[in-house]
């Protein structure tokens, strides 16, 4: 009878961002059917869930390298430094851009453009993120730190709304300014949150992630009543002149604090081979289909509210009451990643998104349910953001994240770019801005239709990670 043989390497740390520690991995049969063979009480006692099917010798190194790390995390201390470092980022680099709502319905207003054009310039910036992901990931891998690169991004960020003061009255001088250079400064920004807090939590990193990705939530309230007000006392060119130089002074601060604790490692710039693995791929394309319909009620809910005879002030209240919630949610559902598995929560995220798509706001005729809406809708938001780092830190192990959610988040470019405006032709299509609640329907099911094919594909990860209905994954 032959022996089966299996070969059990060291390997050094340093390779992922450790300095002398070494560990013996088993890179053989037996390791790979070990790392595939944890319970889910081992899970939620490691606090990390079980490797996905198919790896290969790398992959389980690069997992067994991350728990080793993983075990040394203060989960406190220093890391809630980063937290509120983060959070703050965030409310910029993402809170601005949940308050475009607010400024798309004053240009539709002075004739600037139509709400699908002027929705381009919003999604431009919101898709930033995506589009220079890998290369953020890899700038500051390589050259910069995470540290300089927020403070460049932040930098970057406010000089574009500093610059758009002065395109007002031109559509593409604020596709450039707003929409490409604050974009592109905010995407430095989502680069450093979604790789440095993983180094400093452990058994709290949904928490963490849900309180970082909180800010843009709690931002976008916040933006979304100061722009207004700004707006209306203002002026449109001063209200983007204050939310630039503010950008610049708070946000520049908060970048300085965020430091890794071991070098992020720098070996590679895309791992094109985790499409090869199944889990990876129905992900990737789980966040690409989910993001379309991310951003369609916040863009698009100042306008149904003028359509059914509110004033402005509302409009701006119903957008600061989703991204409140949004802000909730991001908290609340980091919380229940660390409890109940955060590839649960992100589908239950994705579930109530579509639910509140397709069966609350097609029949929000007045104030009350339109308000229901924002809430559920917020979280829901919220949920996608907040645990789709804990749900890529978890199965494809900390010391590769900042690679995979490089790739995760290049998958969001398409929704990011075209979600709200192919929301805002069909709204065209169907009877425009003041067509009532009619004209809106279909962009309400596109966007609640999509929301639900998401909650599908992850639906089938997690129930390749783990068959049992109650199980935390």
């Amino acid at each position: 009878m032959a022996a089966t043989q299996t070969a059990t390497t060291t390997l050094q740390l340093k390779d992922y961002g450790s300095s002398n520690a070494s560990v013996p991995v088993n890179t053989g049969t037996e390791a790979a059917r070990d790392v595939t063979s944890y319970t889910s009480t081992t899970t939620r006692r490691r606090g990390a869930h079980p490797a996905p099917a198919n790896v290969d010798d790398d992959d389980v190194a690069i997992i067994e390298a991350s728990r080793a790390l993983d075990q040394e995390c203060p989960d406190g201390g220093y890391g809630w430094i980063i937290v509120l470092s983060g959070a703050m980022l965030m409310w910029w680099a993402s809170g601005t851009t949940y308050a475009w709502g607010v400024v798309q319905r004053k240009l539709v207003e002075e004739h600037l453009a139509g709400p699908a054009t002027l929705s381009f310039i919003g999604s431009l910036q919101a898709s930033m993120p995506a589009w220079f992901a890998v290369l953020d990931a890899f700038v500051m891998r390589r050259w910069l730190g995470s540290r300089r690169l927020a403070m460049l991004g932040m930098f970057t960020m406010g000089l574009g709304g500093v610059l758009a003061s002065f395109c007002t009255e031109s559509v593409t001088g604020l596709f450039v300014t707003f929409g490409f250079l604050a974009g592109a400064g905010g995407s430095c920004g989502f680069a450093v949150v979604a790789a440095v807090p993983a180094q400093y939590f452990h058994t709290r990193r949904g928490l963490a992630n849900g309180l970082i990705f909180a800010g843009s939530g709690f931002g976008g309230a916040t933006n979304s009543f100061f722009m207004d007000a700004l707006i209306r006392h203002v002026g449109i060119a001063w209200a983007f002149r204050v939310l630039g130089l503010v950008t610049m002074a708070t946000g520049v601060f908060a970048g300085w604090f965020m430091t890794e604790r071991t070098k992020i490692p720098d070996k590679r710039f895309i791992d094109m081979k985790l499409f090869k693995n199944t889990n990876f791929t129905l992900l990737w394309l789980c966040a690409a289909v989910g993001n379309f319909p991310i951003f369609v009620p916040p863009f698009f809910l100042p306008l149904y509210n003028q359509a059914l005879g509110f004033s402005s002030s509302t409009g701006a209240g119903l957008v600061a009451g989703f991204t409140l919630s949004s802000a909730i949610g991001r908290i609340l559902c980091g919380f229940c990643c660390d409890r109940f598995g955060p590839v649960n929560v992100l589908l239950a995220s994705l579930l109530l998104s579509a639910f509140s798509m397709l069966v609350i706001w097609p029949v929000s005729q007045s104030l009350t349910p339109l308000a229901v809406f924002c809430i559920l809708n917020g979280v829901s938001n919220g949920g996608f953001f907040s645990c789709t780092p804990t749900v890529a830190t978890s199965i494809f192990g900390s010391q590769r994240v900042s690679v995979v959610m490089g790739m995760i988040m290049t998958a969001w470019a398409g929704g990011y770019l075209l979600g709200s405006p192919i929301a805002g032709y069909l709204l065209q299509a169907f009877g425009g801005a003041d067509g009532g609640l009619k004209a809106y329907r279909p962009a309400m099911f596109y966007a609640g239709g999509l929301a639900l094919i998401s909650a599908i594909l992850l639906a089938i990860v997690r129930f390749r990670l783990n068959k049992k209905i109650l199980a935390a994954v």
